[in-house]
C-alpha cells in the first residue's frame, strides 16, 4: 500500500488486521479518496470476513462521528499534529471511535490502536497515542459534553451543512441529522422478470432471513439485518439487486412504454438502468450514459448479472454533439450529480469531503445537464429529474429556474403517498419509510 503524507510517499505492507486496514482507509479518505473506493482495494488483502466487518465498522464510524470526535481531539492535543503525521491522526480517530461508540473493551481498543504506531513505522508516536486515548477514557464524558455545546459538533455534521439543513428544513433538520447518523438498512429490488416479490420473500424466509415488503415499491424488500450480497439467495443468478427504496421509484415514475427509446443519463452504477429494463422488456433501446469509464463498467456488470442489455456510452452528457445520434428520446432520466446530502447515512465521508462552495458549483452543472438533455427529448416526451440531495438549491429551486426559462416545459405533478410535496416535485427526507433522502420532479415537453 502506498500513501502520500504531506510531500512524502510512504510504502506499507498490505494490512492483515482490521485496525491496520481501517488506518489505511481513513488515511486515504483524509487524502481525498471516498470510502466506497478505498474499501474494496484494502479488502482484497483481507480474506477474513470478521476482520473485514470490524474494519468497515471502524472506518465508517470514524467519518460518521468525526465532527464530534474532532472537537474532542482538539481538547486532547497540546499542539496540532504535523501534516506528514496524518497517519497518527487517523490512528487516534480510530481509537476515539472505538472508545466512544463501540462495545470493544477499552483495554483492547487502546492496546490495538497504540500498536498502529509500529504499523505506521513511527514508534515515537506510541506514547502520544496512548496518552491521548487514556485521557479520553478519563475525561471523555466531559469532553463530549463540552463539544456538544457547539450545535454542529452535537449533531456530528460540518458547520456549513448544519446551517444549510436548518435553513432548508427548520422543523425537520434535527431529525435529518439524526437519521444521517444512523446505520442504513439493506434494501433489495426483486427482478420482476424472474420472480415475484412474494416468491423471493419466501426464499429469504426459507434461508433464515427476516425481511418485509417495502411500502412504496412493488419490487422492494427491506432486510431486517444487512448481510454481504454474496450471502443473498440467488444474487449471483440475478434474482435480486441492492437498491434503496427511494431509488426504485424512478423507473415507475418514468413509466416507459413498449417501443420507446430511453436515456439514462449519469447512469452508473446502473441500478436505475437495470430497473427500467426489468420493468419494460419491450423498450426499443435504453442508452446508459456516464462520463466515468470505470463506473460505466459497473453498469455492464449489473446488466450481465441480471441478463439485460443496454447501449453503454461513455461521454459528458452536456456535450450532446459528441454522443447523440440525432434520434430523439421518448423518456430521459437525469439522476444528476449532487451534494449527496440525502445519502450520508450510506456514505458518511460526505461530511468530510463536501464544502459549502460545492452547492452552487453542482447546481450550475445540473442546470447545464438539464438544458443539454432537454434538447435530445422528443416533443411530447418526459424527463424525470432526480437527485439524492435534500438541499432546495439542487431541487425545487433548480426546477423553478428551469421552468422559467423553458416555455416548452411544464411540470407534471406527482401524486404519491411518499415524500413531501414541495414547490416543484416531491422530496423524501432521510429515514422516511426506511428510504434515503431523494428528490424527484417530472417534466413534460410540449
Amino acid at each position: 500500500m502506498t500513501f502520500r503524507q504531506g510531500s512524502v510517499w510512504v510504502v506499507r505492507p498490505p494490512p492483515s488486521k482490521a485496525r491496520e486496514a481501517a488506518l489505511d482507509i481513513v488515511e486515504q479518505v483524509f487524502a481525498g479518496r471516498s470510502l466506497s473506493s478505498a474499501l474494496p482495494e484494502v479488502f482484497r488483502h483481507m480474506p477474513d470476513t470478521r476482520e473485514r466487518a470490524l474494519c468497515q465498522e471502524i472506518s465508517y464510524g470514524v467519518f460518521r462521528w468525526w465532527p464530534r470526535l474532532g472537537a474532542c481531539l482538539d481538547g486532547l492535543l497540546e499542539r496540532p499534529l504535523r501534516e506528514r503525521d496524518a497517519d497518527i491522526r487517523a490512528a487516534i480517530f480510530i481509537g476515539l471511535y472505538q472508545l466512544g461508540y463501540t462495545r470493544v473493551p477499552a483495554h483492547a481498543a487502546v492496546k490495538e490502536t497504540v500498536a498502529l504506531s509500529q504499523y505506521c513505522g513511527k514508534p515515537w508516536a506510541k506514547g502520544l497515542i496512548n496518552a491521548v486515548l487514556r485521557r479520553f477514557q478519563r475525561e471523555g464524558d466531559a469532553l463530549l459534553s463540552r463539544a456538544d455545546r457547539d450545535e454542529a459538533a452535537a449533531v456530528a455534521h460540518p458547520r456549513w451543512l448544519t446551517r444549510a439543513l436548518r435553513d432548508a428544513w427548520p422543523d425537520q433538520w434535527r431529525r435529518i441529522a439524526d437519521e444521517n447518523n444512523r446505520r442504513p438498512p439493506l434494501s433489495l429490488r426483486v427482478n420482476s422478470r424472474k420472480l415475484s416479490r412474494e416468491g423471493y420473500l419466501q426464499t429469504l424466509a426459507e434461508a433464515g432471513f427476516s425481511a418485509t415488503a417495502h411500502p412504496h415499491t412493488p419490487e422492494g424488500i427491506i432486510l431486517e439485518k444487512p448481510v454481504p450480497v454474496d450471502e443473498l439467495p440467488g444474487f449471483a443468478e440475478g434474482l435480486v439487486s441492492v437498491q434503496d427504496g427511494a431509488g426504485q421509484l424512478a423507473a415507475h415514475l418514468l413509466a416507459a412504454k413498449a417501443g420507446e427509446r430511453v436515456l439514462d443519463a449519469c447512469a452508473a452504477p446502473g441500478g436505475k438502468t437495470t430497473h427500467l429494463l426489468e420493468q419494460q422488456p419491450e423498450l426499443d433501446e435504453v442508452v446508459a450514459l456516464d462520463i466515468d469509464e470505470e463506473r460505466l463498467q459497473l453498469v455492464q456488470e449489473n446488466c450481465s448479472r441480471l441478463g439485460l442489455a443496454a447501449n453503454l456510452v461513455r461521454a459528458d452528457a452536456r456535450k450532446t454533439d459528441t454522443w447523440w445520434d440525432g434520434r430523439p428520446f421518448d423518456r430521459v432520466l437525469l439522476d444528476a450529480p449532487c451534494t449527496a446530502t440525502g445519502v450520508i447515512r450510506r456514505q458518511p465521508d460526505i461530511k468530510f469531503h463536501r464544502r459549502a462552495k460545492d452547492v452552487p458549483a453542482l447546481a450550475a452543472k445540473q442546470e447545464e445537464l438539464l438544458d443539454a438533455l432537454w434538447g435530445v427529448l422528443a416533443p411530447g416526451g418526459t424527463l424525470l429529474y432526480a437527485t439524492c440531495s435534500v438541499l432546495p438549491q439542487e431541487n425545487q429551486q433548480q426546477m423553478r429556474s428551469f421552468l422559467s426559462r423553458r416555455p416548452d416545459a411544464s411540470e407534471r405533478q406527482l401524486k404519491a403517498t411518499w415524500g413531501l410535496e414541495v414547490e416543484f416535485g416531491r422530496q423524501i427526507l432521510p429515514g422516511t419509510d426506511s428510504m434515503d433522502g431523494f428528490y424527484y420532479a417530472l417534466l413534460e415537453k410540449h
